[in-house]
């Protein structure tokens, strides 16, 4: 394996299994933590074997550093005009081939570097196992890659070697790759299971049918199909090498089925949303359109009709929908037919955030294909889980099981509804619209203790006010020689960073601090998909708004977000500089750009902003001062927000008839 082998903060976190904001921390105090071998700035890389030595010195070493060194061998070998894709595919094919004869790598470990060359090509010329991808090509360093392997299936095994080496992928590649959560995952599964048979029409990264081969015990075959080839490959080699009997093929199911003919058990698939390019005019006459033709904007009732093309009679359709497609008008047909039919059989509204990338909450459409002779129901189940996204796992498939067993029971989270109660002009089949509306806490006791925490942060603002009162006026000092922080950053004494140019919000689990979570001095609330550009946020970083019309500056004690978009970062080095000395002065610098701002896109110069040239000392007895100040600001903040409850508790309570005047 190569010696040169570079490793990210990130990984050098995945190592010693600490939060990134760890690593940042041990740079800045540890004098003998490795210095960045190349990388930038904001995402440096460092040596591996040097990273090694020294997080074994600490006894901080938690990871495997076999797995850092191969998964850095499969990048260099993507290094050299092969995709990183291709690689992969290329890595399990010999895996597979590992699994189904042991004793190749045994034989590749004695081998010279020539002899390894000319087996490989015959170890990967198929994947073994019913996989229906090819392996892709070859990479120039398919030998030092094939023997690395080798040295990680020693330690971990076939199938958790790629599963690792796939989990690494995917964290890089998560803008290409869309991942399902795993509880929504197996919710649909039992929604629709058991099943010995089950096709996932758009399989992507194969959650479902991987999920599917651990739920249902005796599933006898899974069947995939995916667009993108190389996640078909990829997901194939991970169901082959777990020995899960699953058949995958790349394509795109609507326009070129490959399954034509067969039909499942159970079909369940997170599907494209909003696609106008799935292929209406080509599809207009299809016989797959028994509920009627698929409007143009449709795509959702497109898929829906293909997994109704392929289940059995009696057997269920499970997919993950927008909550546009239960009321879109141009869908009224469609969604009427279903209806009429019994097709359709439950609507379960997800909690916001049930699927972290999405900024809609979502919803799991259940239907099951009539059998002959069958009598059509007469009724629909409608379920939110909005109110306890917590245990949204239990609420849905409680009331389906009730649903099934001919005992609903309407709950506050749902709720029977007949068929023909659906059919007017709009057909909406939104659960909400036909759920009881949820009371608000307007209660006398919410009202009350609403009350006395505003009466309790009330009290403490002349507290804050008083230790203000330690400030006091003092004659002006012209003779302080000034500096401004890109000075200071070009001395090393701190550093200015931004965020990566496009961050993606919304589209994953990364916690972002956000320009409003700032302003209201709260937790972050944003989300993003992983990026290695991302700036993380440690104690004591001054945070900066860049929009002038928006002047804030925050020092941050707490680690864990990245940098969201229109703000900077100011990092100081430990005992050379105060934060809140900076702070103050940052913020001072951002209200005179609000001043002198002539339109609302005018931006903040963070490196421009001035500040006097102090000793320490005198540094830190100003920040203690800034500090004073900002937390008058938060307190007065605070107050106001509990008084704005306060009010709202009290106009709901006396309008709801709870409240009523003491006297």
């Amino acid at each position: 394996m190569p010696s040169d082998a570079t490793v990210t903060a990130a990984d050098i976190a995945r190592l010693a299994a600490v939060g990134r904001a760890a690593v940042s921390n041990w740079r800045r105090r540890h004098d003998d933590f490795p210095q960045p071998v190349g990388g930038t700035a904001v995402s440096p890389t460092f040596s591996l074997a040097e990273v090694e030595d020294w997080l074994r010195g600490q006894g901080k070493l938690a990871d495997s550093p076999v797995r850092e060194r191969v998964w850095q061998t499969l990048r260099a070998a993507a290094s050299e005009g092969v995709d990183l894709a291709d690689v992969l595919t290329f890595a399990g094919a010999f895996l597979l081939r590992l699994r189904d004869d042991p004793g190749h790598g045994e034989a590749l470990s004695g081998a010279s570097d020539d002899e390894v060359a000319r087996a490989l090509p015959e170890a990967v010329r198929a994947l073994p196992g019913g996989v229906e991808a090819g392996p892709g090509p070859t990479p120039p360093s398919a030998v030092p890659l094939a023997r690395a392997l080798s040295q990680l299936v020693d330690e971990f095994g076939v199938a958790e070697t790629f599963e690792f080496l796939r989990t690494r992928y995917l964290e890089h590649h998560s803008r290409r790759v869309y991942l399902t959560p795993e509880p929504v995952v197996r919710l649909m599964l039992e929604l629709g299971g058991p099943a010995r048979t089950v096709l996932d029409p758009a399989c992507g990264t194969g959650t479902y049918l991987k999920t599917a081969a651990e739920l249902f015990k005796d599933v006898d075959h899974l069947l995939g199909q995916e667009i993108d080839d190389t996640t078909a490959r990829m997901s194939a080699i991970q169901l082959a090498l777990r020995g899960a009997p699953a058949e995958v093929r790349p394509g795109d199911s609507l326009l070129a089925d490959a399954f034509p003919g067969r039909t499942v058990d159970l079909v369940v698939s997170n599907p494209p949303f909003n696609d106008r390019g799935w292929g209406y005019e080509q599809l207009t006459g299809d016989p797959r359109w028994e509920y009627g033709l698929p409007p143009r904007m449709e795509s959702e009732l497109a898929w829906l009709q293909h997994g109704l093309a392929h289940v059995e009679p009696g057997g269920h359709v499970v997919l993950l929908m927008p909550p546009a497609v239960a009321n879109r008008r141009s869908g009224r047909r469609v969604r009427s037919e279903l209806l009429r039919r019994g097709t359709l059989r439950a609507v379960i509204g997800l909690p916001p955030g049930a699927v972290p990338n999405m900024a809609v909450a979502l919803a799991v459409w259940v239907l099951r294909r009539p059998s002959p002779g069958d009598t059509p129901a007469d009724d629909v189940l409608m379920v939110d889980t909005s109110a306890d996204p917590e245990n949204f796992h239990k609420t849905a498939l409680g009331a389906w099981r009730r649903y099934a067993k001919g005992k609903p029971g309407g709950t506050d989270s749902s709720v029977v509804v007949r068929i023909i109660d659906l059919l007017d002009d709009e057909v909406d089949l939104t659960p909400a619209r036909y759920l009881p509306q949820r009371s608000t806490p307007t209660a006398e006791g919410s009202f009350v203790a609403a009350r006395e925490f505003l009466e309790k942060k009330a009290a403490e603002l002349p507290e804050a006010v008083a230790e203000l009162s330690a400030l006091t006026q003092a004659r002006a000092r012209a003779d302080v020689p000034m500096t401004t922080i890109g000075e200071l950053a070009k001395a090393g004494v701190l550093q200015v960073l931004r965020p990566p140019a496009k961050v993606r919000m919304g589209e994953g689990g990364v916690r972002v601090l956000t320009l409003e979570d700032v302003a209201l001095g709260r937790d972050p609330s944003g989300t993003a998909a992983p990026d290695p550009e991302h700036v993380e946020v440690v104690p004591g970083d001054v945070v900066v708004s860049l929009a002038a019309r928006h002047p804030l500056a925050r020092v941050i004690t707490e680690e864990g977000p990245v940098l969201g978009p229109g703000l900077a970062l100011v990092r100081a080095e430990p005992g050379r500089t105060d934060p809140d000395f900076i702070a103050g002065w940052l913020l001072l610098g951002a209200q005179g750009a609000a001043l002198r701002s002539s339109t609302s896109s005018a931006r903040f110069d963070v490196r421009r902003a001035r500040l006097p040239r102090l000793a320490p000392a005198e540094q830190a007895e100003l920040g203690a001062a800034f500090r004073k100040l900002t937390g008058l600001e938060a307190a007065l903040r605070d107050t106001y927000r509990l008084g704005a409850d306060v009010l709202r508790l009290g106009l709901e309570g006396l309008g709801a008839g709870t409240l009523r005047p003491s006297g």
